[in-house]
């Protein structure tokens, strides 16, 4: 048994049908809202065919069909060959964007709450991994006669800033000429590398070895540690409108995993140049995740540090608005951080 045009035709509509309304469909809705040129007889012969493909269920005796993993499989796969939809979320998340500070874990804080509001599911977002950052400038700024902030620059166009304690009654001018000093030592440094020309300096600058040592502790925080870095999370709430997961043992489950954020990131986390990935319920290979789907794309830092950005929600989920917006968030991102590429769709 083939899948031709029809058949095709008539499984599109069932999966657009189910996504609006989560309500299992019947050959009269499909007859009614989609192929009007075909009676329901016609359109329930070519659901039983569907369903021995494997690509609808049928949850009740007497009830309409839903879509398969393998249904939706197939619905992505045609999307993905055809080119994800653009949409107006382009324009919402350059306003949103535009004029933000170059801060990495606010930035990544912000692209998962605006991700889980245009996209209404539970949203993800990774730090960059890979390679260290290089220390690019540092800067001291006094903003009390006894605290100055720190503004670490790097060549990933990412800034961290932190509060360090300052002698009393330290001049402007003094911490210009300490952050030149620094500049110049640690410039294209890593911070661990940083680290460890900490004491080296406190030599050469015994009368502001406290500072330094300060400093110190701010590159040791900065260093790339184990694991997957700051990982954000915008709209777990989101998951609990749906009504797959009106049972309590689900959404609980759910819940629980979210929290767990190591786990999270291992699942979300993709490698390589791909731009997207789908994976479609069994797919995910997380038993809290069976009735989940979790589609993924990537964005670059100037250095070429790579995060990772992802929308989880039920299998019915809005596939074509889902790939449009984590195509242009992942395009705005990359320009945040100093590449301005688009990311490339295999």
């Amino acid at each position: 048994m083939d899948m031709d045009e029809r058949k095709m035709r008539i499984l599109q509509a069932i999966i657009d049908d189910y996504i609006l309304t989560a309500v299992p469909v019947g050959s009269r809705t499909i007859s009614k809202k989609y192929e009007t040129s075909l009676s329901s007889a016609t359109i329930r012969n070519e659901m039983s065919d569907l369903e021995e493909l494997g690509y609808l269920a049928q949850p009740h005796i007497s009830a309409g069909r839903i879509p398969s993993a393998k249904a939706y499989r197939l619905y992505v796969d045609q999307l993905l060959k055809n080119g994800w939809i653009r949409d107006d979320s382009d324009d919402t998340m350059r306003t949103y964007f535009s004029g933000r500070v170059h801060q990495m874990e606010k930035i990544i804080d912000q692209a998962a709450q605006v991700l889980s509001t245009l996209t209404g599911y539970t949203a993800v977002v990774l730090e960059p991994g890979g390679q260290q950052p290089r220390i690019r400038n540092i800067q001291l700024v006094s903003i009390s006669p006894e605290t100055a902030l720190v503004v670490l620059v790097t060549d990933a166009g990412l800034v961290r800033d932190n509060v360090v304690t300052i002698p009393r009654g330290m001049d402007p001018d003094t911490l210009y000429a300490i952050s030149r000093t620094l500049t110049e030592a640690l410039s294209g440094c890593t911070p661990a590398e940083a680290c460890d020309r900490i004491p080296v300096l406190m030599g050469r600058m015994r009368e502001n070895a406290e500072l330094l040592q300060s400093l110190g502790g701010i590159f040791t925080k900065n260093r790339e540690e184990p694991g997957h870095g700051h990982v954000a999370v915008g709209g777990v709430s989101n998951m609990l409108s749906y009504p797959e997961y009106s049972d309590m043992e689900k959404a609980r489950n759910f819940l629980s995993l979210v929290e767990t954020r190591d786990k999270l990131a291992s699942i979300i986390a993709q490698q390589g140049d791909v731009a997207f990935t789908v994976r479609i319920g069994p797919e995910n290979g997380v038993p809290e995740m069976s009735d989940c789907s979790i589609v993924t794309a990537t964005y670059s830092t100037r250095s070429g540090r790579q995060g990772t950005i992802g929308v989880i929600g039920p299998t019915r989920m809005q596939y074509s608005r889902v790939l449009s917006v984590l195509g242009s968030m992942g395009q705005h991102l990359s320009e945040l951080f100093g590449n301005p590429d688009e990311p490339k769709t295999k």
